[in-house]
C-alpha cells in the first residue's frame, strides 16, 4: 500500500500535465494566428526571415488548420488527390 499511492499519483500527474500542456500549446498557437509579430519572431528563431506575402500565407495556413485534421502524405500536394496513375 505504501508504493501504490505514489505510483497512482505519478500517473495522474503525468496525464494531467500532458493535457494541461496540450491546452496551453493550443492557446499559444491561437494567439500566434492573430499576432503577426509573434509569428515573425518564431520564424526568426527558426532561422527564417518572412516577407509580407510569406507572412500572410503562413497565417492563412494556420487558420485553415483544424485540430485533428489529417496531414497530407509527404510528397503529395494537399490540394491534389493522387489517382494512382502517372501521366
Amino acid at each position: 500500500m505504501d508504493i501504490v499511492i505514489p505510483i497512482i499519483t505519478l500517473i495522474v500527474g503525468l496525464v494531467g500535465g500532458f493535457f494541461i500542456g496540450v491546452f496551453y500549446l493550443r492557446k499559444q498557437l491561437e494567439k500566434m494566428q492573430s499576432n503577426p509579430d509573434m509569428l515573425q519572431k518564431m520564424a526568426k528563431q527558426m532561422g527564417y526571415n518572412l516577407n509580407g506575402k510569406q507572412m500572410q500565407r503562413a497565417q492563412q495556413m494556420m487558420k485553415n488548420q483544424q485540430p485533428g485534421a489529417k496531414m497530407p502524405q509527404p510528397g503529395q500536394h494537399p490540394a491534389r488527390k493522387s489517382s494512382g496513375r502517372r501521366k
